[in-house]
């Protein structure tokens, strides 16, 4: 007799190796994870509706498909279940840990590049885990960019200085592939209504891919519509339009939809073929291939370490700015706005507004962490736990960036064409005063704090000088300042209604 396979809903390959020789297969949908706390309720309804169509692809092909729709728990949606289950190795580490007690048998998932022990091999004795030789590497494996001798094309292995450009007046981009919605996530919108969750956010119609069909429509969408502009304004923040250039594959990748290097060959054929500049796939490539596998990897190389990171003593409770309160703070609503509505904001409105934020203002990295995977479309621990504690935040110490990304009130109005300070009470060139941006009061006063934790770090030896340039007087008021910021977000309520 064949096992039964298990199947998560971030797992939702054609080859899943759990279905090999399954007899029948078994999906869970748990309100106990679900209700872990407040979710983005499209990102509840894209995983849903995901698993349910993903369960009716698998009966076309014949198998047994058992579903368990508003189970309370996977330990009591599994307590009936005989005979052996096998499952792909979570994406989460709980969740693994989780599942091998419950007896569980784990086997060796396909859904990335690079399994962990094969990362924890790379990284093996190196005294530096950065993203670049490891991209590099990977360039080299999969063919992607490089010459017959491994060299790169184009003579260099990034294009950063042609994909970094702010926004000129009047961008925008063509719209996005949207799918349609059908009977499938009608009931899953329905379902949500019924049971008692904590959800936050517009239910708009859906906008990313829960099939391998959709997830190829939207590929295709991409390479031929935004691809070719997608490195100059990568970069770039447009009020009201995150989405711009971005392939919005984030999501079916991250259930399995869609294969990575499948998505990388489509941005290097693009540009075999004429269709996009070099820098365009350079800057795409780099973030499927590189970027996403190096997280991958380093969530867990570092199991078991992300949750207790804080190298910068950071305790601040999350304020309900976050979750959509005004906080009168332009760029940070703005962006928040965006969030509330779509549950996405592209990379950068990320890093150097959330997370830039965050930092700033000494959030809990956990609790940033948490925020970010269930407010987002395609959130995930593995994603979040390196992106938001360790490329935003700076919790890990160094471990995966050689410097802080930190940035006041200036680079927000570069990058943003000026938009969102336009329509903001403060100004992005003050640093004290009741009219100063609170994001660059906070910048200041964040190289003041960490001065010394700094002083040995290189590439903040010129943010260093500057504080020390201030006389004692002007430090003093970037104090102060940005302790009002402070306590500007935390007068927000962090039980407001969401």
């Amino acid at each position: 007799m064949g096992h039964t396979a298990l199947v998560l809903g971030d797992q939702l390959m054609a080859t899943n190796p759990a279905l090999d020789g399954a007899e029948r297969v078994v999906m869970v949908e748990s309100l106990a994870v679900l209700g872990r706390g407040p979710i983005h309720r499209a990102r509840a309804q894209i995983v849903l509706s995901a698993m349910r169509h993903y369960a009716e692809e698998l009966r076309g092909r014949g198998l047994e498909v058992v579903q368990h729709r508003g189970a309370a728990s996977f330990e009591t949606a599994l307590g009936g279940e005989s005979g052996e289950i096998v499952c792909a190795q979570p994406n989460r580490a709980p969740a693994s840990k989780a599942l091998a007690a419950r007896g569980v048998r784990l086997i060796a998932s396909n859904q990335f590049l690079t399994t962990p022990d094969q990362f924890a091999l790379w990284a093996d004795g190196r005294k530096s885990l950065t993203m670049e030789p490891f991209y590099r590497e990977q360039r080299r494996s999969f063919g992607l960019l490089v010459d017959g001798d491994g060299e790169p094309a184009g003579g260099r292995w990034n294009f950063d200085a042609e994909n970094r450009r702010p926004p000129k007046s009047g961008l925008e981009a063509p719209d996005a592939w949207r799918p349609s919605e059908d009977q499938i996530d009608e009931q899953v919108r329905a379902d949500l209504a019924g049971w008692e969750l904590d959800l936050w956010g517009e239910d708009e119609p859906r906008r990313f891919a829960v099939t391998a069909a959709e997830a190829q429509l939207a590929l295709a969408d991409f390479v031929e519509h935004r691809l070719p502009q997608f490195g100059a304004w990568q970069d770039a923040m447009v009020p009201g339009d995150p989405f711009l250039f971005h392939a919005l594959l984030s999501v079916p990748l991250n259930l399995g939809l869609i294969e990575p290097l499948e998505v990388a060959q489509a941005a290097q054929d693009a540009w075999q073929k004429g269709r996009v500049p070099i820098e365009a796939a350079e800057g795409f490539i780099r973030q499927v291939i590189g970027w996403r596998e190096y997280v991958w990897g380093m969530y867990w190389l570092r199991s078991g370490q992300w949750q207790g990171d804080n190298a910068l003593d950071a305790t601040a409770p999350l304020p309900a700015a976050y979750w959509g309160e005004p906080s009168g703070w332009a760029c940070l609503d703005g962006v928040v706005d965006g969030v509330r509505r779509h549950g996405y904001a592209n990379h950068i409105e990320r890093l150097m507004v959330l997370g830039n934020v965050a930092l700033l203002a000494g959030l809990e990295p956990w609790e940033v962490v948490g925020w970010f995977e269930r407010a987002f479309v395609d959130g995930a621990e593995w994603v979040m736990a390196p992106n938001a504690a360790g490329m935003a935040l700076y919790a890990d110490g160094g471990a995966m960036m050689t410097k802080p990304y930190a940035a006041g009130g200036n680079y927000i109005h570069k990058m943003s064409g000026g938009a969102w300070c336009a329509s903001c009470q403060y100004s992005p060139k003050k640093r004290t005063g009741e009219d100063a941006c609170p994001v660059s009061a906070l910048y200041w006063d964040f190289i003041g704090r960490n001065e010394d934790r700094f002083a040995g770090n290189h590439r903040m030896a010129m943010p260093v000088r500057g504080w020390q340039k201030f006389d004692a007087a002007e430090q003093q008021a970037i104090k102060s300042r940005a302790a009002l910021a402070r306590d500007e977000l935390a007068g927000l309520s962090p039980d407001a209604e969401r």
